[in-house]
């Protein structure tokens, strides 16, 4: 049983640049700084805000999440606090773990191969499952926009067979008898979700200094359309629209950052760039943190702003920021938005993309994958086979699945990689008290515990479901370890 919980040295977990297995270290601080808002600025504000604001209800009338109306605000603000708690353990953990793995690499140093696995098995629901989510929000605004131009696409080639199967929308579910049909089953295959993701990886492979700076430009591009919208968002406030405040209370505030909580998870992004980061007991701090901060300031000034255009009850739709708009009168701005949000979405797509290879490849370099998920391409040094596997997976997944059923569960995900991360600092302060710290957490004794609680509780806001699907996925993934990992593991063999 202890070799279970066996801890990897941390000496091991830091790999050497000369070593062929590492990553090249090409990334700053202003590039993890802009990973971060290209991460954190997408699908969340342009998506999930809207179904946290107006409530979600089930088509046989069944209420899913109470609605947190213009206190919507407050969710983001509770959000911002519970993610700095995280974020500040991610910091101290990254600046003295630079590798690949993320959380992954940090439970193995503090919590021991079985924890390492189950994070790692959990992160496959932040990144792989969230961009599932991300790629069909890209594609409802992706089809907006031609649409905008004079371009309508077939219903069933946008619809994927999920988002068909579970709408309560007459017009998008009867697509399962309208659609063609091959051999009785209806052809629904949301083509521009899949085209993003395949697009996206192409990008990845070329390597990570040119993904930066193509992330950079997205960056710059959806900050305009951000001061766009808030431009024309504050001269158009309506202040009856603020009227009731928080229709549900705190129950539709604590349900309401239970979903917006999808909004944030991409500053977890910037730890796997850890070890293509120069000096990075520097710049991973900066980057986690600084990013965080400027993305909360982002998302409390949007919600604030789009509350008060329009009443929250008109928000509950695909592109809500698009929709406000256009329900004051300025399609236009809607249209520059909605392009704003495919460029925005593409870069959290690009960021996630980045993410999940980097992690497979960490747990494959341990053992506990198999090894050709750790092959390096020489010339980019980037893992060409994990970016390429991933990214077919993914796309095949964005073509038929459905958006809003994925957002819980890569929620409820990331949200207990975060607890765990927060309770492997105080392990590691224990264990390694004399340990060299870049960075350390200040009034850990506090910060950490408050980080696990605060995880804790917003998982609580989920729904009933997100649980059991949940528990199902780390289910399977303990079968995997017993029959793979346990027996590959470098660790275990030395």
């Amino acid at each position: 049983m202890t070799q279970l919980f066996k801890r990897k040295p941390i000496a091991e977990l830091i790999i050497d640049e000369n070593d062929p297995r590492a990553l090249k270290r090409v990334l700053g601080a202003g590039d993890l700084v802009m990973l971060a808002i290209g991460a954190v600025i997408g699908a969340g504000i342009f998506g999930a805000i809207g179904t946290a604001a107006a409530g979600q209800v089930a088509p046989d009338g069944t209420v899913i999440r109470y609605a947190a109306g213009p206190a919507l605000v407050f969710s983001f603000i509770l959000l911002g606090g519970a993610c700095a708690l995280a974020a500040l353990c991610y910091a101290e953990l990254a600046a003295m773990i630079p590798q690949a793995g993320s959380a992954y690499a940090y439970s193995y140093a503090t919590l021991g191969e079985l924890v390492a696995w189950i994070i790692g098995w959990d992160l496959m629901l932040e990144y792989a499952v969230g961009n599932v989510a991300v790629a069909i929000s890209w594609g409802d605004y992706f089809t907006s926009l031609l649409r905008g131009v004079g371009l309508d696409l077939p219903a069933w080639l946008t619809t994927g067979y999920r988002t068909a199967l579970l709408s309560s929308n007459p017009d998008v579910s009867g697509l399962l008898t309208t659609a063609p049909h091959v051999f009785g089953v209806p052809l629904l295959v949301n083509v521009p979700a899949f085209a993003i993701v395949m697009l996206i990886t192409w990008l990845l492979l070329r390597g990570a200094r040119e993904s930066a700076t193509a992330n950079t430009v997205m960056v710059i591009i959806k900050l305009l359309v951000m001061a766009l919208f808030i431009f024309v968002g504050l001269g158009n406030i309506n202040p009856a629209n603020y009227t009731p405040f928080a229709p549900n209370g705190f129950t539709g505030i604590h349900q309401g950052a239970a979903i917006v909580f999808f909004a944030y998870i991409g500053f977890d992004a910037i730890s796997t760039a850890a070890e293509e980061t120069k000096n990075p007991q520097r710049n991973l701090p900066i980057g986690i943190l600084g990013g965080l901060a400027v993305c909360t300031l982002i998302y409390v000034v949007i919600g604030g702003v789009i509350t008060g255009m329009v009443p929250y009850t008109e928000l509950g739709v695909a592109d809500p920021l698009a929709r406000a708009l256009e329900l004051i009168g300025y399609q236009r701005v809607g249209a520059i938005v909605a392009f704003g949000a495919v460029i925005s979405m593409s870069a959290v797509l690009l960021v996630f993309q980045y993410g999940q290879p980097r992690i497979f490849f960490a747990m494959a370099r341990d053992g506990l994958l198999p090894a050709w998920v750790a092959r390096v391409d020489q010339k980019t040094r980037i893992p060409y086979t994990a970016t390429l596997v991933t990214g077919i997976i993914v796309a095949v997944a964005s073509a038929i699945g459905d958006a809003a059923e994925t957002y819980d569960l890569t929620n409820i995900g990331t949200l207990f990689a975060f607890a765990l991360v927060c309770a492997g600092v105080l392990v590691l302060r224990v264990k390694e008290p004399e340990r060299h710290r870049p960075f350390k957490v200040p009034f850990v004794w506090a910060i950490a515990p408050l980080g696990v609680a605060a995880c804790l509780f917003i998982m609580v806001g989920l729904p009933y479901q997100a649980w059991e699907r949940f528990s199902l996925w780390l289910a399977v993934g303990i079968v995997v370890y017993a029959v793979y990992g346990y027996k590959h593991s470098k660790l275990r063999q030395k």
